[in-house]
């Protein structure tokens, strides 16, 4: 029996592995987070799309067209806007607007700063006294005007219960066609402000406290300090507060619409209002969306401008 000679096994050839690039895995990585993203955002941009881009855009095409619900629409250029410039509520409802906005920046733009300042200064109840600052904000804004209009009732309302208390004479608030705006413009500070104040607090509460202290070395007093401090610190959050402000208030409806009705003697119609009334008064969709174009034009030129000055002076400074 012969024994056969063994072969020897063939080698074996590893081949070495290529390591991966890593700038493709950043890629990868980058690509993939994006993904993940817009997939949190998908439902945003969804809602965003259907319930106020569209609209926009929707309202756009209309205020060039005649258009009744439930009829086909007729393309009638720009004989909508004609008809809004020759209505004589058309200047009464601007005027009322920018009369609100005025009168809401003088009285409503100082208090919620003040305040701000008042309860960063306090030391004791801050919680306390910053929850009923705000709580204006969680009433619905119908609530909130069903509630002024008994106080300002010129009847039995409280502002007026109050005055014959202390023996003062009454008055006809909101139902006087010279004080029905600044009723108004009360009723929107009162119910709008809590947010404005925490915002502002938040601002105050990242000012470091080394300024203040240095302030005090030179002879500051609160005034100066304020000036020279605080309103350079916050310059920032205070103009985007009021540019915010600005747009709001151009937009005022609630309150005109539940507590006045726009009268007495159109001295509380708005733009807002003339539009809700040429809507679903008039059943005049085209007129109402071309008097939104024309609003809309108004706010996003003046939003152009005051962000193009802000920008400019604070590149100056």
């Amino acid at each position: 029996m012969t024994k056969t000679a063994e072969r020897p096994a063939a080698a074996v050839r590893i081949r070495p592995v290529k390591a991966p690039s890593p700038a493709g895995d950043r890629r990868r990585r980058r690509l993939t987070d994006h993904l993940r993203a817009y997939g949190f955002l998908l439902g945003g941009l969804v809602c965003f799309a259907l319930f106020s881009w569209y609209p926009a855009i929707r309202a756009v095409v209309i205020a060039f067209q005649k258009y009744t619900p439930g009829s086909d629409p007729e393309w009638v250029g720009t004989a909508n806007f004609t008809r809004v410039l020759n209505d004589p509520e058309f200047g009464a409802a601007w005027r009322n607007t920018l009369t609100f906005t005025l009168l809401a920046l003088l009285i409503g733009f100082a208090i919620p700063f003040v305040l701000a300042l008042v309860l960063n200064e306090l030391r004791h109840a801050k919680a306390f006294f910053r929850v009923v600052v705000y709580l204006p904000v969680m009433i619905p804004p119908v609530v909130s005007a069903l509630l002024w209009k008994w106080f300002y009732d010129p009847g039995a309302g409280l502002a007026n219960e109050a005055l014959r208390f202390l023996h003062l004479p009454t008055s006809n608030w909101s139902n006087g066609a010279d004080t029905a705006l600044v009723s108004l413009v009360v009723v929107a500070t009162w119910a709008n402000m809590g947010g404005t104040v925490l915002i502002y607090l938040a601002a105050l509460q990242s000012i470091p406290g080394e300024l203040y202290e240095a302030a005090e070395l030179d002879g500051a007093g609160l005034l100066q300090r304020i000036r020279h401090v605080t309103v350079p610190q916050t310059r920032f959050v205070i103009l985007m507060l009021m540019l915010l402000q600005i747009i709001a208030t151009m937009q005022v409806f609630t309150e005109p619409f539940v507590i006045t009705g726009g009268g007495p003697e159109n001295a509380t119609v708005t733009v807002l209002y003339l539009i809700y009334k040429y809507a679903f008064l008039y059943n005049d969709f085209g007129g109402a969306c071309a008097l939104s174009v024309m609003l809309l034009a108004l706010l996003g030129a003046f939003s152009a401008v005051y962000l193009r000055l802000t920008r400019s002076g604070e590149e100056a400074a």
